[in-house]
């Protein structure tokens, strides 16, 4: 289980939203570059960063503030946020990020995941976002009629790294992942799972251990870590515990 430190980008600054809304928000640092920089120093192996302007507009809106980022580490990232094309992808790999999440496009046009993971082997994540089971599209403003399974399944033997699994109703609420619809998600696919949304405790954790052998490799953390609810270093090393 890796525990994944996310930066969460809107006008340049990191912020956490409450349930994806972003009127609800609340600025943690104006530094992008120094909280990278801090997660790497607590520990953190992989950097998580979504580019909240970018998943409303359909286009990236941070593109400092991410270089900002990419230049402040040396541990591998993964963005998200308004990439709904194959020049857009490209642009963000030769800056230096590690992965890309296909969010909103792989639910609007599938075959762009494909193509994606053909062209860029190894470097393609798809981030499914959920309300009530619904997929949630366009920074989670509009619920399609499609299922977190149905879309997940989708992709089965297209080559993409993992799927982000995010229950928009736990994002940022502290009440705990959805460990349930996680588990049933990564038990119907092949493709390794990331849970996020929700994480508050310790206890979150070994909750996400105790199913990891479902197929859930990694949970993303935002609010939690900024918060001081969990320190960074304690969670990892929970994981590292022989079990």
């Amino acid at each position: 289980m890796i525990i994944i430190p996310a930066i969460d980008l809107k006008n340049g600054c990191c912020v956490r939203l409450e349930q994806g809304l972003m009127e609800k928000d609340t600025v943690f640092n104006d530094d992008p570059g120094a909280q990278a920089a801090e997660w790497q120093r607590q520990g953190g192996e992989i950097l998580h960063i979504v580019d909240l302007d970018g998943a409303f507009a359909g286009e990236p809106k941070n593109c400092k503030a991410i270089e900002a980022i990419v230049k402040s580490v040396t541990i591998p990232t993964q963005l998200g946020g308004g990439i709904r094309d194959i020049a857009t992808i490209e642009a963000y790999l030769s800056l230096g990020i590690g992965r890309v999440i296909i969010g909103t496009a792989a639910q609007r046009n599938p075959a762009f995941v494909k193509e994606a993971c053909a062209k860029f082997p190894g470097k393609i994540v798809v981030g499914i976002d959920a309300k009530n089971g619904m997929v949630a599209v366009q920074g989670w403003a509009e619920v399609t009629g499609i299922t977190a399974t149905e879309l997940a399944r989708q992709f089965e033997g297209d080559g993409v790294s993992a799927i982000i699994y995010t229950d928009i109703s736990r994002d940022g609420m502290m009440q705990g992942p959805n460990i349930q619809a996680t588990k049933a998600l990564a038990e119907a696919i092949k493709i390794p799972v990331i849970a996020s949304g929700g994480l508050s405790s310790l206890q979150d954790i070994e909750n996400l251990i105790a199913i990891e052998s479902s197929g859930v490799t990694g949970v993303i953390t935002g609010k939690a870590i900024y918060s001081g609810a969990i320190n960074l270093a304690e969670a990892i090393a929970l994981t590292k515990k022989p079990r």
